[in-house]
């Protein structure tokens, strides 16, 4: 199993457990590997937890100790008492792994892999209808910028980025186009943001000062709070807000020692990929616009 640098480090941050009842220390981590075949000793002079982890996990890709580094990681035995936890983990770990076209499957306390050649979507039939994917990049997904009442001048500028995103790929320009889509699904999220602010503002997940405890300005929201946000209102659907956090992963590539750490190169088909996710959300997006203008939604 060959994994992208992207879900790879998806992957180390499961295995090293941060900020969870999971976290394992560096003597942990060396067991960890060692298990696998590795002959490392934890001593003074450690890297830190991330770069080592980074490191054996490039040293594995694609070969057989991979597989059994994800079984290892997914192990329902350590889980116990919270197999619901596991089974969250591994989903989440899964919208990054359909990427590579892989999916891990757990059956009991059998953890097995199935090679991916669909992405799960929603088209409207129901919220887990499967698509094999090169349906879903065909599918013809209405992309309408003014069904999403934001401000003309911004509903402009939208419109000239899809065109720009379009030319993107068509050149291949992979990472730019990822790049731009993201930067408009942000644009879109906080002009939804602006249109709705009770809303927005009164989701679990709305980002409070540390200081005062209050909810913070919209300009000052990520990417990442937008999206939950959005979900949570109603605007996204849970299979493009899972695919959103994957565009916004990949938009975070904007940094060059970024890229250069993960050694993320994304291709064409990646990039087809997040732009059809930008043009599911557009399509829910202004669904739920018609519905609210319509009173069909309180």
């Amino acid at each position: 199993m060959q994994l992208s640098a992207k879900t790879l480090e998806k992957l180390r941050i499961i295995i090293n457990g941060d900020n969870t009842a999971d976290y394992r220390k560096g003597y942990e981590l060396v067991s960890f590997f060692n298990h696998l075949g590795f002959n490392d000793v934890y001593a003074q002079g450690f890297p830190s937890r991330w770069a080592y982890t980074d490191e054996k996990l490039q040293q594995i890709n694609g070969k057989p100790e991979l597989d059994k580094c994800i079984r290892n990681t997914f192990a329902v035995v350590n889980y116990i008492g919270r197999i619901a936890e596991l089974d969250n983990l591994i989903a989440e770990f899964n919208q990054y792994l359909a990427f590579d076209k892989w999916v891990v499957i757990r059956d009991n306390d059998t953890i097995t892999f199935k090679r991916l050649d669909k992405v799960i979507v929603n088209s409207g039939k129901s919220a887990t209808a499967e698509i094999k994917e090169d349906e879903f990049l065909k599918m013809p997904f209405d992309v309408n910028v003014d069904s999403l009442g934001l401000d003309s001048n911004v509903g402009e500028i939208i419109k000239l980025r899809l065109k720009e995103v379009e030319t993107c790929i068509g050149g291949g320009a992979s990472l730019a186009s990822i790049l731009l889509i993201g930067s408009i699904m942000e644009g879109i999220l906080l002009g939804m943001a602006t249109t709705y602010p009770q809303q927005f503002n009164r989701t679990s997940c709305a980002p409070k000062d540390k200081d005062t405890g209050k909810v913070r300005t919209f300009p000052n929201w990520t990417l990442n709070n937008y999206i939950d946000a959005a979900s949570e209102v109603g605007l996204l659907k849970q299979d493009v807000k899972k695919f959103s956090h994957i565009v916004r992963d990949f938009r975070n590539y904007i940094h060059p020692y970024e890229q250069m750490s993960t050694n993320f190169f994304p291709d064409k088909h990646t990039a087809l990929i997040c732009f059809q996710v930008l043009k599911a959300a557009i399509n829910q997006i202004g669904t739920f616009r018609k519905d609210q203008q319509g009173g069909h939604r309180q």
